[in-house]
């Protein structure tokens, strides 16, 4: 059977099932590895920013290299990688005398893997032959959301039924799908958004300027999302006072959930829905989700499954984000090519780790509710600049249809 690009889009999603899969998996296991092997708490969440500091290092490089190697041999290389690290997560721990050692280099080579990917599937996606660029770009991101959803139930029915000691098997498992994904980018077609083989400089992007505001709302994206998600758990444990299991189901579960049915709703009525007006309604939503979640429960414990309600609608608020921004981003930088992609993700994962990390900072010194309200800063941020971007739209609208009725001979050329 000769595969088409329709394949090509199911490589790219399993791509984004396999970013789930390194993201999600390593901090079910954050509390075994504690009792175990005697990791402090700090150092089992450093592990999680050092996989989103690797993305960041390799989202700088990655367009440079994608383009002078190809998109097809970058993300067959990515997808091992994750797997290899999949595969070391479950034996260098008990290679080394100090654990945290395997831990670390697990993380580290499947990291690698995670970047690569993160700067090339959303460019892919881009440069298939097809209409209705944002409903693509949305769907794409919808099955991160899946393969959250997915990883956390599988992940505790597993440890339910065979025990969380086994969770070697289960993390080798997991490598089969990046291994069968390297296999289906071997033979998919793949187009390049470089069709001249040249990436595109750097410089030209950053000195667009539109760059740096698309820059920002990847950046309050990432924050905004991992604001609450990576707390989610914990969120739903301590608040409505659960087991461990219940609460990555009831927390994160339920968020990424809610988010992939968001990015699937846009990825089929997207072509009817404005993109701009679609976000600023999403980030005002956000702020409510984010104050529903919070506010009970700075004041009594008696509300607690209206914080879940709030933590299950941040997932679906934001879900247009992420994959939004890269939308308009393309459109406005249509030349901007895979580097442009490599620098927003950029913005978005430094958004992760200072979402997270911001979070973390402030409910360490007051509360985990203030802490997570706090996050709601993000969401106010992307409605604002949303809306600089949709006046600035318009004045430049307004500027070329005066122009062409000051030279309607131009017009009829352009016409």
């Amino acid at each position: 059977m000769a595969l088409t690009y329709k394949h090509t889009r199911y490589a790219c999603y399993a791509g984004y099932i396999v970013q789930a899969i390194i993201v999600n998996f390593l901090p079910l296991l954050f509390a075994m590895f504690s009792t175990n092997f005697g990791i402090s708490v700090a150092k089992l969440g450093l592990l999680a920013s050092v996989n989103f500091a690797i993305q960041l290092i390799v989202d700088l490089l990655g367009a440079k290299i994608a383009v002078k190697l190809g998109y097809r041999i970058i993300m067959v290389v990515a997808n091992i990688l994750a797997a290899a690290g999949l595969i070391c997560l479950a034996f260098l721990p008990f290679v080394f005398s100090d654990p945290y050692i395997g831990l670390l280099i697990s993380v580290i080579i499947y990291g690698i893997g995670g970047g690569l990917t993160e700067v090339l599937v959303s460019p892919m996606i881009e440069a298939l032959p097809t209409d209705g660029k944002a409903s693509s770009m949305s769907m794409l991101h919808s099955f991160y959301s899946w393969g959250q959803a997915g990883v956390i139930l599988i992940s505790a029915l597993f440890f339910v039924t065979a025990g969380i000691d086994n969770w070697q098997i289960l993390s080798v498992a997991w490598a089969i799908i990046p291994i069968l994904t390297a296999v289906l980018f071997l033979f998919v077609p793949i187009r390049m958004l470089e069709t001249d083989g040249k990436a595109v400089p750097i410089k030209k992007i950053i000195s667009n300027k539109f760059f740096w505001l698309f820059f920002l709302l990847m950046i309050c994206s990432g924050a905004a999302e991992q604001g609450m998600s990576q707390w989610a758990s914990i969120f739903a444990e301590t608040g409505l006072k659960v087991s461990k299991t219940l609460g990555d189901i009831l927390g994160p579960c339920c968020f990424a959930l809610l988010m992939g049915v968001g990015r699937m709703f846009f990825g089929f009525k997207g072509e009817k829905i404005n993109l701009k007006k679609y976000i600023v309604f999403s980030g005002i939503l956000c702020v409510i989700s984010y104050l529903i979640a919070c506010i009970p429960g700075l004041f009594t414990d008696k509300l607690s499954i209206l914080s879940l309600i709030g933590c299950a609608l941040c997932g679906l608020s934001g879900a247009i984000m992420w994959p939004g921004v890269l939308s308009l981003s393309a459109e406005k930088n249509s030349s901007g090519g895979t580097a442009l992609f490599a620098l927003l993700a950029l913005g978005g994962d430094f958004g992760c780790i200072a979402g997270s990390g911001i979070v973390g900072t402030i409910a360490e010194k007051t509360s985990l509710n203030i802490g997570i309200l706090s996050a709601t800063v993000f969401p106010v941020l992307i409605v604002v600049c949303v809306l600089i971007l949709i006046r600035i739209y318009k004045h430049e609208n307004k500027k070329n249809e005066l122009k062409l009725q000051e030279n309607p001979s131009k017009a009829e050329e352009n016409i």
